[in-house]
């Protein structure tokens, strides 16, 4: 692969830097977090000599790295936590089913109550022939 020649921008100051062919983003990506700690030294103290806005800038995204790491161990910790509870969820036994009764009408009852509701309504039958002649 051949080498490019890409222009950054850090500090307000610019860099030639050469990369491989198809790595220019990951340059420029890399080049913009390191200005924006520049640019924060910069505001804070003017201007500085450029070894130093340099070490200063990456000391502090190191800082910012150094505590997402911090904060994935944690997280990868957690996650291993909850897997060997899933696991161990997993591996217990079902829990034993819960006995639910269903009330059930017996069939003789519901016989007589089918005749009552016939009975009910030849009377009413019976009562409106006599009202209404």
């Amino acid at each position: 692969m051949s080498q490019i020649e890409v222009e950054i921008q850090i500090g307000g100051r610019s860099f030639e830097v050469a990369c491989q062919e198809g790595e220019q983003q990951f340059l420029i990506s890399a080049a913009a977090l390191l200005d924006t700690e520049a640019q924060v030294l910069v505001e804070q103290i003017g201007r500085i000599p450029e070894a130093r806005m340099l070490l200063m800038a990456g000391l502090m995204l190191a800082d910012k790295t150094a505590g997402l790491e911090e904060k994935l161990r944690e997280s990868e910790a957690q996650l291993r936590t909850m897997k060997a509870e899933l696991d161990a969820a997993k591996a217990a036994p079902a829990p034993a089913p819960e006995k639910v009764e269903v009330p059930v009408i017996p069939a003789d009852l519901v016989d007589a109550l089918a005749e009552i509701a016939a009975r009910t309504e030849s009377l009413a039958e019976t009562v409106d022939e006599k009202l209404n002649p």
